[in-house]
């Protein structure tokens, strides 16, 4: 199977939101939770991620997660993320709870497409004073999620975009062996893992090609997480990226508000005064759906 046939496949019977004017969605990707230990690429942006969540929540935005949310590479245990960023999956289950919740899986968290795997990990969570609480009590994880306009006829396509990667759609049962058992030490003494779209350059440009090919031939707007890095896209191409929450000094995100669609950061600033404060910048001006009707 191609990658376009791979990517063509995610929207397989995928669930259809509304896009109209009064939309607010924003779209994460990349999270990476871990379970707090020097590898957790997560830890470092965990304020900034609690803040901005918090800002969606209050401001009525429907969360949407691309894929790779939770480390399942690396690590063998759901229960233990949970534990640790049990404050991210409280804020968390206030969106699922007003149903603003939606879930893509990706590479890195491929077993939660498994409805059994979905059921008996992530229905409760352990809360700050240990009491048991619902998490996502019947949730389906997503290969794709299609947001439909009714109003100018361009779609949005929303999926991991691990499907134009052959070793980490195909064969993610190596990749993960090899993540878990290889890369994971070797990284915590400085070397990265040539196998990641996000870490290799030329694998990342080749994924981004087969990704911006396929929205050109089906006509939509395509966007994904999986490269970790942020784009926008265009008319003459199609294609956007979340970017990641596992960047240094930042996370990103894009918040779709009417047809408008902007890539954010938030990250660490400082006030004339000195102080600290988590700032959201807008990185590029709206791109409006209605630019990319040829």
């Amino acid at each position: 199977m191609s990658a376009a046939s791979r990517i063509s496949h995610a929207f397989q019977n995928a669930p259809v939101l509304s896009l109209s004017e009064n939309s607010r969605y924003v779209l994460f990707s990349d999270c990476h939770r871990g379970i707090g230990t020097a590898n957790d690429n997560f830890l470092k942006n965990q304020h900034l991620y609690f803040a901005a969540l918090q800002y969606y929540l209050k401001h009525g935005y429907t969360y949407i997660e691309l894929g790779d949310g939770d480390e399942l590479w690396e690590n063998r245990s759901l229960t233990q993320i949970k534990l640790i960023h049990n404050n991210a999956f409280w804020l968390l289950s206030q969106f699922y709870e007003k149903n603003r919740l939606y879930m893509i899986y990706g590479n890195h968290d491929m077993v939660k497409k498994y409805s059994r795997f979905a059921c008996s990990h992530c229905a409760t969570y352990l809360c700050s004073t240990c009491v048991e609480r619902d998490l996502f009590p019947g949730i389906t994880f997503h290969a794709g999620i299609i947001l439909e306009n009714h109003f100018n006829g361009k779609n949005i396509y929303l999926t991991h975009g691990h499907q134009a990667d052959f070793l980490n759609c195909v064969l993610w049962k190596t990749a993960r062996f090899l993540v878990r058992y290889v890369w994971k030490p070797l990284e915590q003494i400085g070397f990265l893992d040539p196998t990641s779209a996000a870490k290799n350059n030329t694998k990342k440009h080749k994924v981004e090609n087969h990704l911006t090919s396929w929205a050109k031939e089906n006509d939509c707007i395509l966007i994904t997480g999986h490269t970790h890095r942020p784009m926008t896209g265009s008319p003459d191409s199609p294609y956007f990226n979340t970017g990641s929450c596992v960047h240094p000094r930042c996370i990103t995100c894009i918040e779709i508000k009417g047809f408008c669609l902007t890539l954010v950061k938030w990250s660490v600033a400082v006030t004339p005064s000195q102080s600290l404060f988590v700032s959201r910048d807008e990185l590029t001006e709206p791109v409006s759906v209605c630019d990319f009707i040829l």
